[in-house]
């Protein structure tokens, strides 16, 4: 791709209703373009982000053996009141009236839909279990939308549900979704921490969020230091083991974490040091609950049983905000010149700045940097703009690719390019083939 031919609004100015750094710096980086309160629309680079961590969601949910399918936006009343939902769920619920006059929703949630459509299908305990999953936009009617894609009205989620014929099954369920959005999120390069929460209008006694710590979280956070010791790493996980993934449960949740919503002060100084007791803010990026058969039974999704007898499924739900962690990863990930995207996950993988464009040497090497990086499986971005170098670096530092090749008419003089991190800001400098080759091994094992 090149920045000549790429539609990229970059803004010198932070627009003044951007209050939090992802925000900002998602504007400034001409990521989205606010269309009315709370509902962005995602331009290029933006969208680019949303898909590569929707990739990383959909890899990550297949290799646990979850199926994903996609759900309409749109839903009928008729299903929220058979579960008993929809009058209590409140004004975050956008409703509408079709031109018949049937009462119908936008989504904010599909536990309804996906428990109708496996009651439609599914009849015997043979075809269990099952986690069917999306990646689909909802929209929620926040009071105050603000902070940009962290509290925004319109989202894309990740929702998956799994139907099981018994709590112990459903319990496994519940810690095979933990165990891979652990591995999710460290693929991001997030440490989300996963934290005993409460269910709201979802319902369900076991439930834990993935919280982000972060100074902007929305929410308070309170929890034992040696949590943030804890890496799940590139172990191999066997998702159909029972005990391992009950293990890798009781490994990353034995410890004190809790959200302020069912924070216990006594609790917590009982059971933690006092050296180790922090106290924070976190960004919540998903959650997972178990809720039996809360839909099962009022929506009759049976299935017969061994003995012939036809028994409620049990159920649970697992969000992931994957339009919120692209603010997450933001939060997390930036300084005072722009964002600093981890490897696991960028919009491109380098950055190639012309120094002098019109210049035949430094174009041809650019060139050809462009072509051997192509080649080679990865994704740079080449500003062949005829612009200032001073424009070129603050753009490249903006929108925050983690590394960048340098190629100017004096360094070629010597045979050389400068090969930068934009996290640690250290150069190197290298031959033409040794930077394509460097780039290629900090990529070839993500």
């Amino acid at each position: 791709m090149r920045l000549s031919r790429y539609f990229l609004p970059v803004l010198k100015e932070t627009p003044a209703e951007a209050q939090i750094v992802s925000h900002r710096l998602m504007l400034r980086a001409g990521m989205i373009k606010q269309m009315s309160a709370g509902i962005y629309a995602w331009l290029p680079l933006g969208f680019k982000m949303l898909r590569k961590i929707e990739n990383i969601v959909h890899e990550e949910q297949i290799r646990a053996g979850h199926i994903p399918v996609l759900m309409p936006t749109l839903q009928s009343a008729d299903l929220w009141r058979e579960s008993g939902r929809y009058d209590g769920y409140g004004e975050e619920m956008l409703r509408m009236q079709d031109r018949q006059g049937r009462d119908m929703l936008f989504s904010p949630t599909a536990e309804e839909m996906f428990t109708d459509t496996f009651r439609s299908y599914v009849k015997s305990y043979k075809d269990l279990p099952l986690t069917i999953y999306q990646i689909q936009w909802k929209f929620r009617d926040e009071i105050r939308p603000r902070f940009g894609v962290m509290r925004g009205r319109e989202f894309l989620m990740k929702d998956g549900y799994n139907f099981d014929l018994t709590k112990e099954d459903a319990l496994h369920a519940y810690n095979r979704h933990l165990v891979s959005y652990l591995r999710t999120y460290e693929r991001m390069g997030l440490q989300a921490i996963p934290m005993r929460a409460e269910s709201g209008p979802i319902g369900g006694d076991n439930t834990h969020e993935f919280l982000v710590l972060a100074e902007t979280g929305e929410s308070g956070v309170f929890y034992d230091s040696d949590i943030t010791d804890l890496k799940f790493g590139d172990r191999a996980v066997d998702y159909d083991d029972v005990a391992q993934c009950e293990g890798v449960l009781e490994e990353f949740t034995s410890r004190y974490a809790r959200t302020d919503d069912t924070h216990d002060q006594d609790e917590f100084e009982a059971q933690v040091p006092e050296e180790r007791r922090r106290e924070a803010r976190g960004i919540e990026v998903g959650q997972i609950f178990y809720f039996g058969t809360k839909y099962s039974e009022p929506m009759g999704a049976t299935v017969t049983d061994a003995e012939g007898n036809k028994v409620p499924v049990h159920m649970g739900s697992h969000g992931i905000g994957v339009s919120r962690l692209l603010g997450a990863l933001i939060e997390a990930n930036h300084d005072e010149n722009g964002i600093i995207w981890p490897e696991g996950v960028t919009p491109f993988h380098v950055g190639i700045v012309n120094l002098k464009q019109g210049n035949a040497a430094t174009d041809g090497v650019c060139e050809d940097l462009y072509k051997a990086l192509t080649a080679k499986g990865l994704e740079p971005l080449y500003d062949d703009r005829n612009e200032r170098a001073g424009g070129k670096f603050a753009t490249m530092d903006l929108i925050g690719l983690p590394w960048r090749i340098t190629v100017g008419p004096r360094g070629l003089k010597n045979g050389v390019v400068e090969l930068t991190s934009r996290r640690t800001g250290e150069s190197e400098e290298l031959t033409p083939e040794l930077a394509v080759a460097r780039v290629a091994e900090i990529y070839a094992g993500l």
